[in-house]
Parts: structure tokens; sequence; C-alpha cells
């Protein structure tokens, strides 16, 4: 009976495949996001910007306290995704926010 291999691209290695079904899971909560104020952010929660934001590609401001919800994590350590009325495709700098 031969075991069944999987290339997982992150090590480079060839790992049996019922240690690689675990693997994404714990990659995904290796990275840990925090916010301005050392709080743990997660997918799902809400934030309010810490200071006035320029967007790039519209003449629009985000405003001090503007509440965004439903982030989602990029899996840069600096980076969340969200939206906002009228932007798509957000991504605003973990730095620049603080949990509600």
């Amino acid at each position: 009976m031969s075991e069944e291999y999987v290339y997982d691209e992150a090590t480079g290695e060839w790992v049996p495949a019922g240690e690689a079904a675990a693997a994404p899971a714990a990659s995904a909560e290796g990275v840990e996001v925090r916010d301005a104020v050392g709080n743990l952010l997660a997918d799902g929660d809400a934030v309010t910007l810490i200071k006035d934001l320029k967007v790039k590609g519209t003449s629009q401001t985000l405003k001090r306290g503007t509440a965004i919800r439903s982030i989602r994590l990029t899996g840069d350590p600096q980076e969340i995704d969200c939206r906002f009325d009228g932007i798509k495709g957000l991504v605003l700098r973990a730095e620049f926010v603080r949990k509600r």
C-alpha cells in the first residue's frame, strides 16, 4: 500500500497527504495582524480609522472615526482588505485602524 504525497509550495518539500490537509489552516492562523494599539484582528471584525486617509485613484478622503465593517485578512501582517461605500478593492494598512 503506497502513501500519497503532496508538494507543499511554502516549504518546498513533499509531505504526506494527511499532513497537507491540516497545513492550510495552520498557515492561515500563523499570520497575526494587529491594529494600531496592538489588538489582534480577525476576519469579520469591525474597525475604526484613527486618521484621515486619502484614497488613491479617487478624490475621496476617509475621515478619522469612519467605521469599516467586515474586514478580511490578506495574509500580509500589515494589510487588511475591506469594502466601503463607493470604493471597491479597498486595502488599508493595519497601523491606521483600531478594533471596535
